[in-house]
């Protein structure tokens, strides 16, 4: 039996998935690491994304490459709006208490969920791809499209890098997560810039959302598994590191690849779930965290 094609494909299928993956959870891993919120309405917003897409995209079903344009430049940057609404109306006024606001965010995820529910119906939606492109491979077809939401994801997470390091943005987030009284005094508006990670964060995962939807539906349940698997990103490669949560979803979204077409997606999950127990046993502060140091 010839492995090669078989390894190409799960491959290529690891890579589509850590990609969204990566996305996803680098909006919940840039929360976490500069506000020290847990979102748990973090995969609404990748659901408001995937439904926005298609909301947006329908409105010109005549066109699908501009359709999915527009859906790509508008729905992220409307799920960037509500996510500072939230973060104004909500966080703010509780103070960002870490057990309060993994409350308040419960709630939020529910009254996202039941909106989107009256809104567009329990049916699941899908959207038309904006090509048609079948690569060939010497042993199988595989879809263009596919590829093409690795090298959106890979240009996105290479831009969110350098203007982590490089812009005046970046240097203020780096300062207020360090110390956030200390940014506060030299003038940093820290406020806004909690407004600014928490919609960035909606965006990203908004921007996964709306890149899915070619390849699968959207639907009002399907922020469940990607809250799920984003937590699993960011613990095994360390809270609040963003290398970190790029190494897991490589390595997550490659393992999925490899179990579901050698093996099946159930056993894919549980391997992820097992990865994260071993991490929490030998590495609690992920591959790429800094242990914290007690008196």
């Amino acid at each position: 039996m010839d492995l090669a094609p078989y390894l190409l494909l799960a491959g290529l299928e690891g890579l589509v998935e850590a990609s969204v993956l990566m996305l996803s959870a680098l909006g919940l891993s840039l929360v976490f690491g500069v506000m020290r919120v847990v979102n748990v309405a973090h995969g609404e917003f990748y659901m408001l994304g995937a439904v926005g897409g298609w909301a947006i995209a329908s409105l010109v079903p005549d066109h699908p490459a501009l359709g999915f344009a527009l859906a790509l430049l508008i729905a992220p940057a409307l799920v960037g709006a509500l996510a500072i609404a939230a973060d104004r109306g909500i966080l703010r006024r509780i103070g960002y208490d870490p057990e309060a606001t993994i409350v308040a965010t419960i709630g939020l995820s529910y009254i996202i969920q039941q909106v989107v529910l009256m809104t567009f119906g329990p049916d699941a939606r899908a959207v038309e791809p904006p090509f048609y492109l079948n690569i060939r491979f010497p042993w199988f077809g595989y879809s263009g499209y596919k590829l093409f939401i690795v090298a959106v994801a890979a240009v996105l997470v290479g831009a969110l890098w350098v203007g982590l390091r490089r812009s005046r943005l970046g240097l203020m987030m780096r300062a207020t997560q360090f110390d956030r009284e200390t940014a506060q005094n030299f003038g940093i508006p820290v406020g806004r810039v909690y407004s600014g990670v928490f919609a960035m964060g909606a965006m990203l995962a908004a921007v996964a959302g709306v890149l899915i939807v070619p390849a699968n539906q959207a639907h009002y349940l399907m922020g469940h598994d990607p809250l799920l698997m984003s937590f699993v990103v960011v613990i095994v490669g360390g809270l609040g590191s963003i290398p970190g949560t790029i190494a897991a979803a490589v390595l997550i979204g490659l393992s999925d690849g490899l179990m579901s077409v050698f093996f099946s997606p159930t056993l894919a999950k549980i391997v992820s779930t097992l990865l994260v127990a071993l991490v929490l046993v030998f590495r609690p502060q992920g591959l790429f965290g800094k242990a914290e140091t007690r008196a």
